[in-house]
C-alpha cells in the first residue's frame, strides 16, 4: 500500500501517521488506569497482591514516556515501525502486569486487544500482523504461567479450565477480527482519502490551467493596444530618419514589435473558446474542446450525436466536467485498437454520453470495480509496457463527473471486449435553463 502526500506516493516504510503525543497521551492514560487499579485493590479492597512489582511495571510505562517527550517532544512523529514497537512495548508491560494479578482470569485481560486496535486503525498491514501475533503469543503465555488473581486472604477463588480457556479463545477471536476485519476497513478508508486528495490535486491542477490559459489571453489583449502605439510611433520616426545607424535601430525595434504581434497572436490562441471557463456549451462543442488534446495519439475518435433528438442540450462548462470526460476518452483511446465513438442522446429527462472504444475491454474479474481507487486494468492494453500504477484516472474521473449530477456504468459491448462507458445526467442538473 502506498499513499499519497504533497502530491507524491510515500511508501509504507516512510508512512509517519501518528504523533508522539497520541502514543504518549494515550500511554498516561493506562498509567493512570493501571496505578489506581493496583492501588484500590490492595488498599481498597484489601486483597494482597505483589504491589512492588506492580508498581515497577508503571514506573517503567512513567520512565519511557518521559525520555520520549524529552528526547524527540510531544509533535515527534515516528516511524510506522518505531510507532509498533512502541505498541509492542506496551503490549509486553501490560502483559507483565497481568501475570502478577491472575493472568487472563483478571477481567482486564480486555485490554490485550487495545495496541492491537491502535495499530489496526493507524498504521500498516505488517506492524498490525507484528502486534496481533504478540498478542496471541502473550494471551497463551498468560494463560499457563501467571500469579494467583487477588482476592480475599481468608477465601481463595478457584475458575474452571474450561472457562479459562473460553476467555483464552476469546481473546484470540478479538485479536484476529480487529487484526483482519478492523485494518482492512481502516486501510480502504485511507485508500479512499489519499485517492480523494489526488482528485483535489488533479482538479486544482486543471482550474490552474484554466486560468492561466484566460490570463494568456487577457494579457495578449491588454497588451496589444501599446504594442501598436510602439510600431506605429517607430514606423513614422523611421519615415523622418536618414539612413545611418539610427534608421538600423529604429528597423530592428519595429522588427521586435512584429515579433511580440506574433508571440501574442500564439497566447490569444492557446484558448478555443475564449471568455469565461465556466461559459455554457452545447455538449458537442463540449467534446470537441475534450478530444482536441487527443489528435495526436493515432486513434480516430468520432462524434455523433442524434439529429432527431431536438435542440442539443447546451451545458455549464467547468473544470471538472471538462477534466473527467477528458479523462475517460483518453483511457479509452490509450486501450483502443483503431477507434473511438462518443455517442450522446437525450430526451425530456437525462442527457447520456456514451464513450466505446475497440479495444480488448474491461477484464471480467474487475468489472464490478470499476471506478474504485488504486485499481488499474492498464497491463491489458495492447503493447503496452507498463505493468499497472496506481489506478486512480476512472475513479478521478468517475468522482468528477459524479458531482456534476451524473450516473457511470461501465460495461463490455459484447463477448469480444470493446469498453464502453454510459455517462447519464438528468437535465436539470448540467444543462444551463
Amino acid at each position: 500500500m502506498s499513499v499519497v502526500e504533497n502530491g507524491a506516493a510515500v511508501s509504507p516504510g516512510s508512512w509517519r501517521p501518528l504523533r508522539l503525543a497520541t502514543l504518549v497521551g494515550l500511554r498516561w492514560l493506562a498509567i493512570a488506569g493501571q496505578t489506581i487499579g493496583v492501588l484500590f485493590v490492595q488498599f481498597g479492597l484489601g486483597f494482597p497482591l505483589p504491589l512492588a512489582e506492580c508498581l515497577g511495571l508503571v514506573a517503567l510505562s512513567v520512565l519511557l514516556n518521559l525520555w520520549l517527550v524529552f528526547r524527540f517532544g510531544a509533535g515527534y512523529r515516528p516511524s510506522a515501525m518505531v510507532a509498533t514497537a512502541q505498541l509492542g512495548l506496551d503490549l509486553c508491560l501490560l502483559s507483565g502486569l497481568l501475570a502478577l494479578t491472575g493472568g487472563l482470569e483478571n477481567p482486564f485481560s480486555l485490554l490485550l486487544l487495545a495496541p492491537v486496535s491502535v495499530s489496526a486503525t493507524t498504521l500498516p498491514q505488517r506492524s498490525t500482523l507484528i502486534l496481533a501475533g504478540l498478542a496471541v503469543v502473550s494471551a497463551s503465555v498468560l494463560a499457563v504461567f501467571h500469579l494467583e488473581l487477588p482476592w480475599r486472604p481468608d477465601d481463595r477463588i478457584v475458575f474452571d479450565r474450561v472457562y479459562v480457556i473460553g476467555i483464552w479463545v476469546s481473546l484470540i477471536c478479538g485479536v484476529t477480527f480487529i487484526a483482519a476485519y478492523t485494518n482492512r476497513v481502516a486501510h480502504e478508508g485511507r485508500q479512499l482519502a489519499d485517492a480523494l486528495g489526488a482528485t483535489e490535486l488533479a482538479l486544482s491542477r486543471h482550474e490552474q490551467l484554466s486560468a492561466l490559459d484566460g490570463l494568456a489571453a487577457a494579457a495578449a489583449h491588454e497588451l496589444g493596444t501599446p504594442l501598436s502605439t510602439i510600431a506605429l510611433a517607430a514606423r513614422e520616426m523611421r519615415d523622418e530618419a536618414p539612413p545611418g545607424p539610427m534608421r538600423d535601430d529604429i528597423e530592428l525595434i519595429m522588427s521586435q514589435a512584429a515579433r511580440c504581434r506574433e508571440i501574442l497572436g500564439k497566447l490569444r490562441s492557446l484558448r478555443e473558446t475564449p471568455g469565461d471557463p465556466f461559459a455554457a456549451v452545447p455538449v458537442s462543442a463540449l467534446l470537441a474542446e475534450v478530444i482536441n488534446p487527443l489528435g495526436g495519439m493515432g486513434k480516430t475518435i468520432t462524434i455523433r450525436t442524434d439529429p432527431m433528438a431536438g435542440p442539443e442540450p447546451v451545458v455549464k462548462r467547468n473544470a471538472g466536467l471538462l477534466y473527467g470526460l477528458g479523462n475517460l476518452i483518453e483511457n479509452a483511446a490509450q486501450f483502443a485498437m483503431t477507434s473511438v465513438e462518443i455517442d450522446t442522446s437525450w430526451d425530456k429527462a437525462a442527457l447520456t454520453v456514451t464513450i466505446t472504444d475497440d479495444g480488448p475491454g474491461f477484464p471480467p474479474e474487475l468489472a464490478t470495480r470499476l471506478g474504485e481507487p488504486y485499481l488499474t486494468t492498464r497491463a491489458r492494453a495492447p503493447g503496452s509496457p507498463e505493468p499497472g500504477g496506481l489506478g486512480l484516472g476512472i475513479f478521478i474521473a468517475k468522482t468528477l463527473l459524479e458531482r456534476t449530477g451524473a450516473r457511470l456504468r461501465f460495461e463490455n459491448e459484447g463477448l469480444e471486449g470493446h469498453a464502453r462507458v454510459r455517462i447519464i445526467w438528468p437535465r436539470q442538473a448540467i444543462e444551463v435553463a
